[in-house]
C-alpha cells in the first residue's frame, strides 16, 4: 500500500530528494509523508544549497493491554502505537543501494549530504551542488 505524499511546501529541486521520497513510499511501515523546503536553502554563482526536510508518520498498530483501577477494578486499555521508529527506517533505508546510510542519524532525526560538480552544456564553468536531506519523524520540532 503506497504510502500518502504531501508536497505543497516543496519546491521539487533535488534528485537525491525525490529518489528518497520514492523508496520511502515504497515501504510499507510508512504511511504519510510530508517535504518542506528548508528555510537554509540558497544559491550563488559557484555553489547552489539545497535543504529539504521529510516528515514521516508510520503505520500504527492496536494493541490491548490489562490494568486495574483504583487497584482493584481491572480494565482492558487500549494503546495505538507506531510500528516502526526512526531507527527501523535508518536500518530500511541503509539496506538501499542507492540510498545507503545516512551521512547523520540519532534518535529523532537521519541526514543525508550528497554533493555533485554540474558543469551545464556550453559553458565553461560550472558549478557545486550540495543537497542537504534531513528526515523526521512527524511530531518532532524543526531544528535550526
Amino acid at each position: 500500500m503506497p504510502s500518502e505524499v504531501d508536497t505543497s511546501k516543496w519546491s521539487g529541486e533535488g534528485a537525491f530528494t525525490q529518489l528518497v521520497i520514492e523508496r520511502l513510499r515504497d515501504l510499507n511501515m510508512i504511511r504519510f509523508l510530508r517535504v518542506e523546503d528548508a528555510p537554509s536553502t540558497r544559491s550563488d554563482a559557484d555553489y547552489n544549497f539545497i535543504s529539504n526536510e521529510v516528515f514521516v508518520a508510520f503505520v500504527t498498530r492496536v494493541r490491548q493491554e490489562r490494568a486495574t483501577r483504583f487497584g482493584i477494578v481491572p480494565v482492558t486499555r487500549t494503546i495505538t502505537e507506531p510500528a516502526a521508529t526512526i531507527q527501523d527506517l535508518e536500518a530500511a533505508l541503509t539496506l538501499l543501494v542507492d540510498v545507503g546510510p545516512p551521512d547523520y542519524a540519532d534518535d529523532a532525526m537521519l541526514q543525508y549530504l550528497r554533493t555533485e560538480r554540474v558543469i551545464p552544456p556550453y559553458q565553461t564553468r560550472g558549478y557545486k551542488l550540495v543537497e542537504l536531506l534531513r528526515i523526521y519523524e512527524v511530531g518532532t520540532p524543526r531544528r535550526d
